[in-house]
């Protein structure tokens, strides 16, 4: 091949190139990685979009080759027709990936960034009950408006929340097939511009639920009967309650987070809903429990499972809610106590307000939340709550 129009690159130079873009001319590029591995791309325009296509690897592809390539595809840019489409359409078709293959490689790739087990199988419960059924076996390429509006629709008046739930996972599932080339054009499940126009809003289908709470004046006669249980599941219980705290963050408690001489419990933030580490004190009837559990493992509950703490709650009242008494706490904390709402929302690990946040979130109001669920645990004991004796560790703390 005669001298290239433009060129830059000798043979020398491709040998010895770092890494880096290194510019052949006329938009021929050759593409050193940081582990030296080469490769030529070529650059174009196209209706007024900008293409990058790979022409092949170093040294399969020499320089002269390269630039024969180049050329070839520049001559179907003269004609109109774009290179890339033109190669793929040479490309042997593949067996179509089906929604239940990517909805599967979809969970294999983010159940490790998820908070518990627990997300992943409520992935998968979802899924199978709902979507799978339906569209399992439908190649994902071919899923439209139509198919998800067919999951969706039946459940969207009386199990809005179960039916937004799937929506977003089918959406988040159709954008990963799009990102991986598995799909083109827009997300079929798409809520904002799409859905909206079909489906009401949630707000005005979506029953309000509010989670039984027991009245905090039936709380001492409630935990008198619940620490009758032997079961584990009402030791997990009984916990939950004195710390204010969620089903899934005592549930999956470990053993290096609870210092029992300090009387702490550092909930991390991977466990938390607010994703912030969360400082939880431990009263006196907390202590009690934790020191009476046997050690197995780094669980502190292990192989709890994920009903029982509300079995344990209903034997003794078959009307509440695991977090039911959250609401029974701060209505306690209201209404039976001088402590500011600050300290109450921060012992629930709440979000706070803006104007909060600059008086407050230098700190997490440790020693006032330790006063506030020593009083809560005295209570719960149905002793006088506004007598408050703090052990000597939580006068420094």
């Amino acid at each position: 091949m005669g001298a290239h129009i433009g060129s830059r690159l000798t043979v020398a130079k491709v040998k010895a190139a770092g890494p880096g873009k290194h510019p052949d001319g006329a938009n021929l590029w050759l593409q050193v990685g940081p582990n030296g591995s080469k490769s030529w791309s070529l650059r174009f325009t196209l209706n007024g979009r900008s293409r990058e296509m790979g022409l092949g690897p170093y040294p399969l592809v020499s320089l002269s080759e390269a630039r024969d390539r180049a050329t070839a595809q520049r001559r179907l840019l003269l004609d109109g027709i774009d290179p890339i489409a033109a190669r793929d359409a040479k490309q042997p078709a593949r067996d179509p990936i089906t929604f239940g293959v990517a909805a599967k490689q979809y969970i294999a790739g983010h159940e490790k960034s998820w908070k518990s087990a627990d997300h992943a199988r409520q992935w998968r419960n979802s899924l199978d009950r709902y979507v799978l059924p339906v569209i399992g076996e439908r190649p994902i390429s071919a899923i439209d408006t139509h198919d998800v509006l067919t999951i969706v629709e039946p459940l969207w008046q009386d199990k809005t929340e179960t039916a937004t739930r799937v929506l977003n996972r089918m959406s988040l599932i159709l954008d990963w097939a799009k990102a991986r080339k598995l799909r083109t054009g827009d997300n079929p499940a798409r809520w904002k511009g799409h859905l909206d126009a079909v489906l009401p809003k949630r707000s005005k289908v979506q029953k309000v639920v509010n989670h039984s709470a027991l009245p905090y004046s039936r709380l001492p006669q409630f935990m008198t009967t619940l620490r009758q249980q032997s079961e584990i599941g009402a030791r997990a219980a009984e916990l939950m309650i004195l710390t204010a705290t969620r089903t899934g963050e005592v549930r999956f408690a470990e053993w290096p987070e609870i210092d029992l001489d300090g009387r702490l419990w550092i909930i991390p933030a991977a466990r938390m809903k607010a994703e912030r580490d969360h400082r939880v004190p431990l009263s006196e009837p907390a202590l009690v429990i934790l020191t009476a559990l046997p050690r197995e493992g780094a669980r502190v509950f292990p192989g709890l499972g994920q009903h029982a703490i509300l079995k344990a709650l209903q034997r003794v009242d078959e009307g509440v809610t695991a977090h039911g008494f959250r609401s029974t706490f701060s209505d306690w904390c209201a209404e039976q106590t001088n402590f500011p709402a600050e300290v109450r929302e921060m012992s629930l690990a709440h979000a706070v307000s803006d104007k909060v946040e600059a008086a407050y979130r230098r700190g997490d109001l440790f020693q006032k939340r330790r006063d506030l669920l020593y009083a809560w645990a005295r209570f719960a004991e149905g002793l006088e709550a506004d007598v408050v004796p703090l052990h000597p560790q939580a006068r420094s703390a």
